[in-house]
């Protein structure tokens, strides 16, 4: 699968702006809460890629497409309301995704959830429809719910890295621990499948500037940031210090 559209050098460097959903409006300000201020970061902060859900995708098509940064469109989701075991089911298909121009589709998977294998045929699904159009599939993949409880952050970042691996997902989303080993052992879990790492939780510059060097190191591809980008108050400007680290 040809990955060039959404990669530099080999390197991700993705704009996530999935969050409304997931999180509602409450990461938002008067700025930021404006699609159209987080494609123009996109595009002058070089992002290799800028992720949306299929509305923002379709309201704000010819910002997107004027813009030139590759479109990965976020195909499922879910609100934080509903508590228990998460489940994220489809809310765009891969035909939509690619009538709206995207270069590449993302799906979230929660193992551990008892809703797993739901997700796990959804993802089927899609992987096999995307590749036939040529579209690369990136699988978020989370460890959620009751069954992951007493086990280490370690085993399930690993984990969460095999089984993109073993699903057919040709980049892999996750979420970082914290500990530059444990993710070292997690990329080598994943394979010849490549791995990048989300952004997180606001953080302070020095911290996040440290991770994203850690990141690098371990043999991630890059990352895909949201809140830590456009929540600052020189998101150009943090955009290139990171950028310069996914590339040195």
């Amino acid at each position: 699968m040809n990955l060039n559209k959404i990669l530099r050098k080999g390197k991700a460097f993705f704009l996530a702006y999935d969050q409304g959903l997931e999180h509602g409006p409450e990461d938002f300000n008067d700025k930021n809460v404006n699609p159209g201020y987080i494609i123009d970061i996109a595009q002058r902060g070089k992002f290799t890629g800028v992720i949306f859900q299929k509305g923002i995708a379709e309201k704000y098509n010819k910002e997107i497409k004027k813009s030139k940064v590759p479109l990965i469109i976020k195909l499922n989701g879910k609100t934080n309301l509903v508590k228990g075991d998460p489940v994220s089911k489809q809310l765009c298909t891969v035909k939509e995704a690619i009538k709206l121009g995207a270069s590449a589709v993302g799906y979230t998977i929660y193992i551990g959830s008892i809703h797993e294998e739901e997700m796990f045929q959804e993802f089927e699904k899609i992987q096999r429809e995307a590749h036939s159009k040529g579209i690369p599939v990136i699988a978020w993949i989370y460890p959620r719910g009751k069954s992951i409880e007493g086990k280490s952050k370690k085993e399930l970042m690993a984990y969460a890295c095999r089984v993109g691996l073993e699903i057919g997902a040709d980049i892999i989303k996750i979420q970082y621990d914290g500990n530059e080993k444990d993710l070292r052992w997690a990329v080598k879990s994943a394979g010849k499948t490549k791995v990048v790492v989300a952004g997180g939780m606001k953080t302070n510059e020095k911290d996040l500037l440290r991770q994203v060097k850690e990141i690098i190191d371990t043999g991630s591809i890059g990352m895909a940031i949201g809140r830590n980008v456009w929540q600052s108050k020189n998101p150009l400007e943090i955009s290139d210090k990171i950028r310069r680290i996914i590339y040195l």
